[in-house]
């Protein structure tokens, strides 16, 4: 079997009496571009918040290419190559596009030079179109700008294997949530780059995602292809039931 690249077993949060992450088995392969769905409440983004080091797990082990990363800080985790993305971006308002993209890089890259990381910058910025805005101030930016030059940041780590994006196509406009699609779909193509998406939207999930996993009540409550998904009566009760309270 291939080694996956991101794994949990019997991941477990609890905050007081409440278990937000029941004991969760989570298995991402390398190259892939996983969907992570569920009704809201669900768990998927306190599973994230456990796999990127924001939170301590109750229970349980998390392993990026096989190695633990428990008791690791978020920026060792990140420096380990497993970066993610906030459902509200969080950027250095009073940094420029440019010097936002080159934070990472010169963060994480062992001997970077500026030049290397502006390099590379410039090649994001014209990615994702943003190219001449490059000297504004990131705080000038509208929120779907916002949301992409967010996610263009999480690719500027030299060490990148898995990128945890949470949320990433909320509330944006269809041209901005197109040139995310793009970049991810790119730099899985061409970097053959991993990638776990927390999204409600279900035609990006079929658009992207070979495989989808489905968090209902802080477990896994099924993993399969969409069409997969979408056979399981099962699921699909439990989700809309829990989306229509």
């Amino acid at each position: 079997m291939t080694t996956p690249i991101l794994e949990t077993s019997g991941i477990t949060k609890r905050f007081g009496g409440f278990v937000a992450v029941d004991e969760v088995d989570f298995r991402v392969d390398p190259g892939e571009i996983r969907g992570l769905i569920g009704p809201n409440g669900a768990g998927k983004t306190t599973l994230v918040n456990l796999i990127t080091g924001i939170y301590p797990p109750s229970a349980g082990d998390i392993r990026l290419d096989g190695a633990s990363l428990l008791g690791r800080a978020p920026h060792r985790i990140a420096g380990a190559g497993l970066m993610r993305s906030f459902q509200v971006s969080r950027l250095f308002g009073n940094l420029t596009l440019l010097e936002n993209l080159l934070v990472p890089y010169l963060a994480l890259a062992r001997g970077a030079e500026r030049a290397a990381g502006e390099e590379r910058a410039w090649r994001f910025l014209e990615l994702t179109r943003l190219a001449t805005a490059a000297h504004d101030l990131a705080k000038t930016l509208s929120g779907g700008q916002r949301a992409l030059l967010q996610a263009a940041v999480g690719f500027m780590n030299p060490s990148l294997k898995c990128y945890v994006l949470d949320e990433p196509f909320a509330g944006i406009n269809p041209v901005i949530k197109e040139s995310i699609l793009t970049l991810i779909e790119h730099e899985n193509r061409v970097r053959a780059l991993t990638f776990v998406i927390v999204t409600h939207e279900t035609a990006l999930v079929r658009r992207l995602c070979g495989r989808v996993t489905v968090m209902m009540g802080g477990r896994i409550a099924a993993e399969g292809t969409l069409d997969e998904i979408a056979r399981r009566h099962d699921v699909i009760a439990g989700y809309l039931g829990k989306a229509g309270t």
